[in-house]
């Protein structure tokens, strides 16, 4: 009888990691700097080895409120993914109500979307042609979560707004095939320390200041990915939460990795993400 090939449920993934500057000075990113594209960190990475837990098949065990995360079945109608307009005009309405609808939001704003295809070799230097992130990182501080709901929110709602319960979530998913190239792992909310493992980088544009967290490596941090997302499966991650009371998960750190298991031939990963402000009554 021929053997039967099982596929790991644990894999060894080399994940990049936030190092403080050796100088001691803030930690900055440059974004669109066109210079240099080595002189836009004044920080450094550190690459560690972590195993990377496949969920298939006990994805209900990991949610927003416990995980930081949530995966889901859902064939959007829109497929192309080829013009931002049409992303504007097809997929952004159906996601917000897709949104409403998986978390209870009274209120979902959609404030920008990414397109990520794998070009192996080239530097990421085009805001239009994005590549897999592939340095541990979570998207939003304390900050810069307040100051998204007052930048993208008119002044008559947002201190109103800023009053209750709000979260900034991204909708992640796979485009055009299966992502088994490079895929997406994120680290459970339960095994992070917030105050031991972030640190506040500032995201420095030509015209404003923002701010996101590096993600430090410990050993208690744990990673998981659903191994081979198709297009009609998401993942909602959420990246800030301002219940901050410890009832709940806060924030997600993640990541784009290397599979050692992904299947030789496998195409080069495609996907998008959405970034929505999250409200509740």
């Amino acid at each position: 009888m021929p053997a039967t090939l099982i596929q790991p449920s644990t894999v060894p993934g080399k994940l990049l990691y936030f190092t403080p500057p050796k100088d001691g000075s803030r930690p900055i990113t440059r974004i669109n700097e066109d210079a240099n594209y080595d002189s836009r960190f004044n920080w450094v990475q550190a690459e560690h080895i972590v195993p990377i837990e496949n969920i298939r098949g006990k994805e209900d065990s990991y949610t927003l409120n416990s995980a930081g995360f949530q995966y889901y079945q859902h064939k959007s109608k829109h497929t192309a993914f080829s013009n931002d307009e049409d992303i504007e005009r097809e997929y952004y309405p159906e996601s917000v109500e897709l949104i409403k609808q998986l978390t209870g939001a009274s209120k979902v704003v959609l404030f920008d979307h990414t397109i990520r295809r794998r070009r192996p070799g080239e530097l990421d230097t085009d805001p239009s042609k994005r590549q897999p992130v592939s340095n541990v990182h979570v998207d939003q501080t304390s900050q810069s979560a307040k100051s998204r709901v007052l930048r993208h929110l008119p002044e008559t709602e947002a201190p109103e707004l800023l009053k209750k319960r709000f979260q900034i979530i991204n909708l992640w998913r796979p485009i055009s095939r299966p992502a088994y190239d490079w895929p997406l792992t994120l680290c459970d909310f339960r095994s992070m320390n917030r105050e031991r493992d972030l640190v506040p980088i500032a995201l420095i544009y030509p015209d404003r200041e923002g701010e996101t967290y590096g993600v430090k490596y410990s050993p208690e941090q744990k990673w998981k990915y659903l191994k081979g997302m198709t297009p009609e499966e998401i993942v909602l991650i959420k990246c800030y939460d301002s219940i901050e009371d410890g009832s709940v998960s806060v924030l997600t750190p993640h990541t784009a990795f290397e599979d050692p298991s992904t299947p030789k031939g496998s195409p080069l990963r495609e996907s998008i993400e959405l970034r929505a402000l999250v409200f509740y009554d």
